[in-house]
């Protein structure tokens, strides 16, 4: 059976790389991603095969990725953060479904969600959801009733993918649903460039999230009834008693 790697090279800072997902990409012939992602690895990959593309192209890497792994090539298919989430693994499975001799194994990485959460705190301590506000694959539709949903229930949401060069106001739209069902001053934060050298972090109010500008390095938590600030620090309670 032939194996290709899904592998999560994480936030971009080394440090907060797993172990095995470096052990994997030192051991494969082949590395293939998107552009930007492979830069944050560059070291990595010397001497090795690496077929690079950019956005919008993630089919034409896995077909690649196929081939190579028939040739008899060690492959990995790197994505940042977690391979599995809003990664190339659930394409990479779904493109090999019909393909009997390979096999898609995961090695999974910190997601923005749990960069941006230790930046700011605890905020995701309770029950959360995560949504991406990016429209290019999910109609804003679909987007529109899962905020509406997690809203109503309450949950600490995670915003990926806020804004872009041609989303400008899907940010603002997203609090627009979420100040249906939370209050204005509900307790947020916002970072850019999660656990890297220039990474960016601010706490707010919901209504004050409205207003920022964003972009796709930017990730934002909006909390709770249970979310509150705590010596700067973004905490949601999960409803222990102590004196």
């Amino acid at each position: 059976m032939t194996k290709i790697y899904a592998v999560g090279i994480g936030p971009g800072d080394r440090n907060y790389m797993a172990p095995q997902a470096e052990k994997i990409i030192l051991d494969c012939d082949v590395i293939i991603g998107y552009t930007a992602y492979l830069k944050l690895i560059s070291d990595l990959v010397t001497g090795k095969k690496v077929i690079d593309t950019g956005m919008k192209c993630e089919t034409a890497r896995c077909e690649q990725a196929f081939q190579e792994a028939k040739l008899g090539k060690k492959v990995a298919v790197v994505s940042s953060g977690d391979a599995g989430i809003y990664g190339m693994a659930s394409l990479l499975m779904e493109m090999a479904e019909n393909e009997t001799d390979i096999e898609i194994e995961v090695i999974p990485g910190i997601t923005a969600a749990i960069a941006v959460a230790a930046l700011l705190g605890a905020p995701l301590a309770n029950d959360f959801a995560v949504v991406s506000l990016s429209d290019l694959l999910t109609p804003w539709q679909i987007i529109e009733k899962r905020l509406e949903a997690a809203a109503l229930g309450d949950f600490v949401v995670c915003l990926y993918n806020p804004a872009s060069k041609t989303r400008v106001n899907s940010l603002q739209r997203a609090c627009e649903i979420l100040l249906k069902h939370k209050e204005p001053q509900t307790r947020c934060g916002y970072v850019r460039n999660a656990l890297r050298n220039n990474h960016q972090h601010q706490l707010c109010s919901l209504q004050e999230l409205s207003m920022i500008r964003a972009d796709m390095l930017t990730t934002a938590i909006v909390g709770n009834i249970d979310t509150k600030q705590i010596h700067g620090k973004l905490v949601t309670t999960r409803g222990y008693r102590f004196e």
